[in-house]
């Protein structure tokens, strides 16, 4: 009886969590539902009285009702409610960087005006972190997917015995047993960035190109908002290994990804999204054991484009730094700067993440930026944390003040109150027995029907490690890379049995890999050589015809 009635309690406890989870859910659903209402109420009182003010202004055409929404219209007495609840900002002594501060904020008047804005002064469709009404209607429609992996078994591994040969070096050619690994692959990890890919679908509702740089730069860091835990090297993948996600019911849109180069490491990204963008990229990794540390380098740009403006964003990747390889606890840290340029108005976006400092007091894993148009003239400060959130703030009033450090005169911003652009979302119950895997990351690898062969799911030496086979995991991991090997000294005595034979240079190239589904190009905003999705892998799905697919697995 006290066995069965602790088993009882147990179950208890457990579906008391996940009632009271659900009921929390419903709860923010339901009030994100009342602002809604609330919002679209306000919206449309507003628009009714400036019909009757002005009717021969909006003649019934839908494009003035954009311009009230979409648009800021300045109103008698707006300087001194603005002058009276704005926020002071310093600039940096290097002016593309903003220092912000945190404060206490009230809500920001607005006279003479009815529009429904948020406090910040932006229409509340921009400044909105979460999915419109339809979407609550539409979770019910998803296909259920794995929340929850097999918990990560406790190996014990003399790192040192292994890594202390491997100062200096490329780690992608160093043999590494499945220890050191996560059960993703490289490939996975490139797509798991699209995790607030709804950040890009508030963006594409933009009509300012700004307001839009803001939510580009806010996807641009939250990619790395998975990073902080994970420490684990992601499987490097084979040449030709792809990776498919297909979240058309669900998000709207569709990715697929492949190695297109082994040494260096490099991998191709498309992705398509049916609600008004597409993303490509082009990364090669570099990585170097530096002894203490490791150091990851992602070289190449990553492209964004939105189909109704044609706007055209290009920006790269930061560094990705590994501490306490040899003494201690693992830690990573991002630091660097990414410069994010639209190509079609020249607005431009400067990121810094700053770098972990001991001595500091700055908050850690700071991210601050600013926006600028096409004049250089600042419009936004954005600042944030790369593992939590970021904030945007618009600068209405700018003025010269005290020298700095170095004698160089700062630039004060005047701002409204910075509204939320991302926050970050929790990790699953138990993430730390799972790799510390997201949502989206713990899907990543689940098995699905109707993949290419060359699908990382398919590779058995993550699957097995995956399920925590590790022993039978290394075994499998040394099978690939000498079949792979293998294959890369075939393909180099073709090439040169065909250049000693008196070919061109050019017939050599051809004898060498080439990519199923991409193609090198050069592309027009960069004039760089980067290899972009040729087309096909969805309708060879559709057709299940994989049989140009190389067996590598």
């Amino acid at each position: 009886m006290i066995n069965a009635c602790r088993d009882f309690l147990d179950v208890a406890e457990i579906h008391s969590r996940r009632w009271q989870k659900a009921l929390q859910h419903e709860r923010e659903q339901r009030h994100h539902l009342e602002e809604t209402i609330e919002q679209l109420a306000k919206q449309h009182n507003s628009l009714e009285r400036a019909w009757r003010e002005n009717p021969t202004t909006y003649p019934g055409h839908p494009c003035p009702v954009f311009a009230l929404v979409g648009e800021e219209r300045p109103q008698e007495g707006d300087a001194s409610d603005e002058n009276e609840d704005a926020e002071f900002f310093d600039a940096m002594e290097d002016s593309a960087y903003i220092t912000v501060t945190a404060s206490e904020h009230t809500q920001h008047k607005r006279s003479g005006s009815n529009l429904s804005m948020t406090s910040g002064g932006t229409p509340s469709d921009w400044t909105h972190n979460g999915h419109d009404s339809s979407s609550t209607n539409h979770m019910q429609l998803r296909r259920t997917r794995r929340s929850h992996i097999p918990d990560k078994p406790n190996y014990s591994l003399n790192l040192w015995s292994i890594m202390k040969n491997c100062i200096g070096k490329d780690l992608s050619k160093i043999p590494m047993p499945v220890n050191f690994n996560e059960p993703l692959s490289m490939l996975q990890r490139l797509t798991e960035d699209l995790e607030y890919s709804e950040l890009l679908d508030r963006a594409a509702r933009c009509s300012s190109s700004v307001e839009q740089m803001c939510l580009v730069a806010a996807f641009s860091v939250s990619s790395y908002s998975t990073t902080v835990h994970r420490t684990a090297k992601p499987f490097n993948p084979l040449l030709g290994e792809t990776y498919e996600l297909d979240r058309l019911d669900e998000y709207g849109y569709r990715s697929i990804a492949e190695q297109v180069s082994h040494h260096p490491p490099a991998a191709a990204h498309h992705v398509a999204s049916q609600r008004g963008w597409t993303l490509w990229q082009h990364i090669t990794i570099d990585s170097k054991f530096r002894g203490k540390y490791i150091s990851v380098m992602p070289l190449g740009n990553i492209h964004l484009q939105f189909h109704s403006s044609g706007n055209h964003y290009v920006w790269s990747k930061v560094t990705s730094t590994v501490h306490n390889i040899i003494v201690g606890k693992l830690w990573i840290d991002q630091s660097g700067d990414i410069e994010i340029v639209n190509n079609t108005t020249k607005d431009t976006c400067r990121l810094k993440f700053s770098p972990y400092s001991y001595f500091s007091r700055e908050v850690p894993r700071k991210v601050t930026g600013v926006v600028e148009d096409r004049d250089s003239s600042a419009r936004y400060i954005l600042s944030g944390t790369w593992d939590d959130k970021m904030d945007s703030a618009k600068i209405v009033d700018r003025s010269q003040g005290c020298g700095g450090s170095e004698g160089k005169q700062k630039t004060v911003y005047q701002t409204r109150q910075p509204k939320l652009l991302w926050k970050k979302y929790p990790l699953p119950d138990n993430a730390e027995n799972m790799h510390f895997f997201s949502s989206l990351a713990l899907t990543l690898n689940e098995p699905e029907d109707g993949v290419a062969p060359t699908d990382s799911r398919l590779r058995p030496d993550q699957r097995l490690m995956e399920a925590g086979l590790w022993d039978e995991a290394n075994t499998h991991k040394q099978r690939l890379e000498e079949c792979q090997r293998v294959d890369r000294k075939k393909r180099e005595a073709e090439a040169n049995l065909a250049l000693d034979e008196g070919e061109e240079e050019e017939t050599k190239n051809t004898n060498r890999y080439q990519p199923m589904w991409f193609e090198k190009r050069t592309d027009d905003s960069t004039g760089q050589s980067t290899y972009m999705y040729r087309g096909g892998y969805w309708e060879a799905k559709d057709r299940q015809d994989w049989s140009q697919c190389p067996e590598i697995f």
